[in-house]
């Protein structure tokens, strides 16, 4: 047998994944096949935890489009229990030990996620599944395999989706969408964007603009509001420059929506450029608009 070439790895399972060709549900025999391969990368000595989404039960973009964002998300962390029994459930009829850890607890069935015992399982062999994300709403499950890989010190994150590469956009969606066959985080990054200031706000505390984004971007955007730049802060709690509940902002329509281009995290928009709106005074905006 061929040495490995991680000790640790993180494997993160889309719902859909495990649903095969019947796109919703589980398919055993699907699942069964991927336990199968999990078996064989365990018996080469490899540490494997496991993050599972729920879409092929629930997709709180989708599903829980007239429901308050918060509890479709948490619905779908829901989600993500059922498979992660599923997976405990088939691997563990292969003879390997597995853990279930939730972010959010429920002990009658996981443990809650603990970073030390999670790693401690690993060194005894045990398969790790994490449920339920970061437990935290607005967040992907991604994001949780990321924060998860990270806690672990896992060697590396694999991906097993119902999508065979990264995009520029969702192919399933946008038929010009580029794949990449590799990228850094960095160039994501650096990649320039153009979006449509539309509306803007102020309190006593914050003030910002909405922005409308290219399709590739919005899916990433969950805000109630939409996305939305900061571009001034009071000072709260003693601290300037702090965001303070940006997200809260009831943006209103600007009549003439203008262009701005810049890179994920900040915008520049044209220096001299004057906008004029009914809510706010005439501003010139020279430098970077911080998101």
């Amino acid at each position: 047998m061929s040495e490995a070439k991680y000790k640790r790895v993180l494997l993160k399972l889309s719902g859909e994944a495990l649903a095969g060709n019947d796109k919703t549900g589980i398919n055993i025999e699907v699942v069964g096949a991927i336990c199968d391969k999990i078996k064989e990368v365990v018996e080469m000595g490899v540490e494997v935890a496991i993050v599972v989404g729920g879409g092929n039960f629930w997709r709180g973009r989708r599903n829980g489009e007239q429901m308050e964002k918060t509890t479709a998300d948490y619905m779908g962390m829901l989600a993500t229990a059922m498979n992660a029994l599923a997976l405990q459930d088939a691997i563990e009829s292969r003879g390997i030990y597995t853990r279930v850890q939730t972010a959010i607890e429920m002990r009658e069935i996981a443990e809650p996620f603990i970073k030390r015992k999670a790693i401690k399982h690993l060194g005894r062999g045990r398969v790790v599944i994490f449920a339920c994300g970061t437990g935290h709403p607005f967040f992907s499950t991604d994001t949780g395999a990321a924060l998860r890989a990270a806690e672990i010190e896992a060697d590396a994150i694999l991906l097993g989706k119902a999508i065979d590469a990264v995009y520029s956009a969702d192919p399933k969606l946008d038929p010009t969408a580029v794949k990449y066959d590799e990228i850094t985080y960095q160039e994501v990054l650096n990649k320039d964007y153009e979006v449509k200031i539309v509306g803007y706000a102020a309190t006593d505390k914050n003030s910002g603009f909405q922005v409308e984004l290219p399709k590739e971007l919005k899916a990433y955007f969950k805000n109630e509001n939409g996305p939305h730049i900061t571009v001034s802060i009071g000072e709260v709690d003693g601290i300037k420059g702090k965001a303070y509940e940006t997200g809260l902002l009831h943006f209103n329509e600007i009549k003439e929506p203008f262009m701005i281009s810049g890179r994920l995290g900040y915008y520049i928009y044209g220096k001299g450029k004057i906008m004029d709106n009914t809510v706010f005074k005439k501003k010139e905006i020279d430098d970077e608009i911080s998101r």
